[in-house]
């Protein structure tokens, strides 16, 4: 599970950002936690990402891409196995990304 801060600096997208999204895009709901600050799961952070690439590289709207993520989740429902190939590889990839952010700060403290 990620906060907040921990998205930002894994994706570079503001938290104003993140809570537009929320209400633009289908499915886009992180839990959180008992004092109601975001709380992002693993299956959230994949989200961020491919609505990040839809957005910025390929210049749709987040309510386009919202659309195409949709209409992506009906064809990955055709073919699971590849989904969860993608998924375990984008988790590895975000875990190395947050060790080194995490690595990164450490050493500009000391």
């Amino acid at each position: 599970m990620y906060n907040i801060k921990q998205i930002e600096k894994l994706t570079d997208i503001k938290p104003h950002v993140l809570r537009y999204w929320e209400e633009v895009v289908p499915g886009f709901s992180p839990q959180k936690d008992f004092a109601g600050r975001r709380i992002y799961s693993q299956k959230e952070l994949q989200l961020i990402f491919r609505i990040k690439y839809l957005t910025v590289h390929r210049k749709m709207t987040a309510e386009n891409a919202g659309r195409q993520i949709l209409s992506e989740a009906k064809i990955i429902q055709q073919k699971p196995e590849t989904f969860r190939d993608i998924s375990e590889t984008r988790k590895i990839l975000a875990g190395l990304l947050l060790k080194n952010i995490d690595k990164a700060e450490n050493k500009a403290e000391k």
